[in-house]
């Protein structure tokens, strides 16, 4: 009997040799405006594994404009970016806190989002055998740059000044807050994410790091586990630097940049972690041929698939090729597939 895409993404993650690799494709409102057909084709030929729960929350997040619109967009927390590309999101260029101790009564935390329907949820795991992934992720680190503005943040984080600490703490406990409502779900997993790293190193200190934010990260894996839920978490950037505390605290899956750290850097971490993707997007999708896409997943293969382990997870964003993108989940399928 054939798995369900739940069975398969649950296999991968535990190692069990899954019929094969598990598929995620993410696709940015550029694709859609782009490549409208060849998109849709690429999801009918390969179908998803996964599946993202809307909300359904009974209140209403306070935004102005379209987020990936040309123009300026209010989120919910206040903070305004100014985008100069439709299909993509834009920067913060005047950030909400100037001074921590003045400013941070401005910040709205979006409470609203913990009014999400539970039953409606619940519903909608029950109505598919894809994974589930809860609506939420929470990204300390890239909260406090928008609202803080990067260079302001990481002079802050070497010499923090009076009420930085303060307001971490209230983020994170609504993080924590937020992550314990959907793990009320029946969803599969939860996510977090932060963009971590530059093009050749972590953008900041490991140390700092590791005495910030790992511990807002141990939180979030044990509210996850303790409700029997798989916990994912996206970074890109060379990230390899904290790869090791990741597995310690037990994060379950990664979607980090493999070609930008080098693949081969990886290998002691095969079997230890899931490699949720992801294929090269600077350099292989946008510019390869489908011959070399084919390589590439081969050697994602050959070194970090250990009886699963990894997901045939890629990204169709700004400059991605179609048949670039169809090419990765093929390969998959030829190399991962069982008869």
């Amino acid at each position: 009997m054939a798995l369900t895409s739940r069975e398969r993404v649950y296999q991968a993650l535990q190692f069990e040799g899954p019929d094969r690799a598990p598929r995620n494709l993410w696709s940015l409102p550029w694709a859609e405006l782009h490549f409208p057909e060849e998109l849709k084709k690429i999801r009918e030929d390969y179908p998803d594994d996964f599946a993202g729960a809307p909300g359904f929350c009974r209140d209403t997040s306070r935004t102005i404009g379209n987020e990936y619109a040309v123009g300026r967009y209010t989120d919910p927390w206040g903070c305004v970016f100014v985008n100069l590309q439709e299909g993509v999101i834009g920067e913060v260029k005047e950030p909400l806190i100037r001074d921590w101790a003045a400013d941070a009564a401005k910040v709205h935390i979006p409470r609203e989002w913990l009014t999400i329907d539970t039953g409606r949820v619940n519903a909608f795991c029950g109505r598919t055998e894809k994974f589930v992934t809860g609506g939420c992720c929470p990204r300390p680190f890239e909260r406090l740059q928008f609202l803080r503005g990067t260079a302001n943040l990481y002079v802050d984080l070497l010499d923090p000044p009076p009420g930085m600490a303060a307001f971490v703490r209230e983020i994170h406990a609504f993080y924590c807050e937020w992550l314990e409502t959907w793990a009320a779900t029946d969803v599969d997993a939860l996510n977090f994410m932060d963009d971590w790293g530059a093009q050749n190193a972590l953008l900041i200190d490991p140390a700092v790091w590791r005495e910030v934010f790992k511990p807002l990260y141990r939180d979030y894996i044990k509210i996850a586990h303790g409700a029997g839920k798989k916990i994912f978490m996206h970074s890109d950037g060379h990230t390899l630097a904290i790869y090791p505390d990741l597995i310690e605290l037990g994060l379950d899956a990664i979607n980090s940049q493999l070609f930008c750290m080098g693949v081969e850097h990886l290998t002691p971490y095969a079997g230890k972690i899931t490699f949720w993707g992801e294929l090269d997007r600077q350099h292989l999708l946008p510019h390869a041929a489908p011959g070399e896409i084919d390589r590439a997943v081969r050697l994602v293969h050959e070194t970090l698939w250990k009886n699963g382990g990894c997901i045939a997870q890629c990204e169709f964003g700004p400059g991605a090729k179609p048949e670039n993108v169809r090419q990765v989940f093929a390969s998959w399928d030829r190399l991962t597939a069982r008869a």
